[in-house]
């Protein structure tokens, strides 16, 4: 089945890492970004992407005769990607030691397609950058560039504690990032919709009057009931699918 990348961007990633943990295929510790990385732009709507990864420093200058990766060669790999990118940055320096992009980086990346940037280094123009829509995520902000270059492209990258393969797909918002398994991903939107209206029985009580701790507990044990029948279809799902039956 195709992904829907814009109605997986229409829900905020908090619930599409609910959703994971319905599928129970992989460890609820797992999989998605730590409070080192940030959004610089809270305000901004979630994105869903294909990763687009690269290394990159700043503390030194390009050594001569030693093979670097470029931004156009990053760009390039655009093209190749399912859908559109979300540049991935390591940031070999540690700690950050000047700022990984900038203006003109996103408004490059922006023109040819892509939704975010993710680095575990540093951020800097930002009221430029989020100017141009450009959803952006950095462990903070330093004013300077130093010697940014890039020092390899479409390799894996180690970002906030999470392994990002070039085309992950990956879901941002003011919460964080998380990846999302390619082979689930275009069951997630619809699980996420029942598993919002699960959580609605809780809160639609919570806004009613009169509220007891007898009818709390029974809106709660409703709402688990209902996440927890919602796992035994996808888990049955997923097991016919394995092993071919119907």
């Amino acid at each position: 089945m195709p992904i829907d990348l814009k109605l997986l961007a229409s829900y905020d990633t908090p619930t599409i890492c609910n959703v994971i943990e319905v599928f129970n295929i992989r460890p609820r510790h797992a999989g998605f970004m730590d409070a080192r990385i940030r959004a610089c732009f809270p305000e901004m709507p979630p994105v869903a992407g294909y990763a687009s990864t690269a290394t990159m420093r700043c503390a030194f200058p390009k050594r001569k005769n030693s093979v670097y990766g470029s931004l156009e060669d990053q760009v390039r790999g655009f093209a190749e990607l399912p859908g559109p990118a979300i540049v991935v940055f390591q940031d070999l320096d540690d700690p950050a030691v000047a700022a990984t992009f900038g203006e003109v980086m996103c408004t490059t990346y922006k023109a040819f397609g892509a939704v975010g940037l993710i680095t575990s280094g540093a951020a800097r123009d930002l009221d430029q950058v989020r100017r141009l829509g450009f959803a952006a995520f950095s462990n903070g902000a330093i004013c300077a560039h130093g010697h940014t270059h890039l020092t390899s492209v479409n390799s894996p990258v180690r970002v906030g504690g999470l392994e990002v393969y070039p085309g992950d797909l990956l879901h941002a918002d003011a919460n964080g990032v998380t990846s999302i398994p390619v082979e689930i991903a275009s069951e997630v939107p619809e699980i996420a919709a029942e598993y919002t209206k699960a959580e609605s029985i809780v809160l639609e009580y919570l806004n009613a009057k009169d509220l007891t701790l007898k009818g709390f507990a029974e809106a709660r044990a409703a709402m688990s009931d209902a996440i927890a029948t919602l796992g035994r279809r996808v888990g049955s799902a997923s097991v016919s699918a394995k092993s071919g039956t119907v």
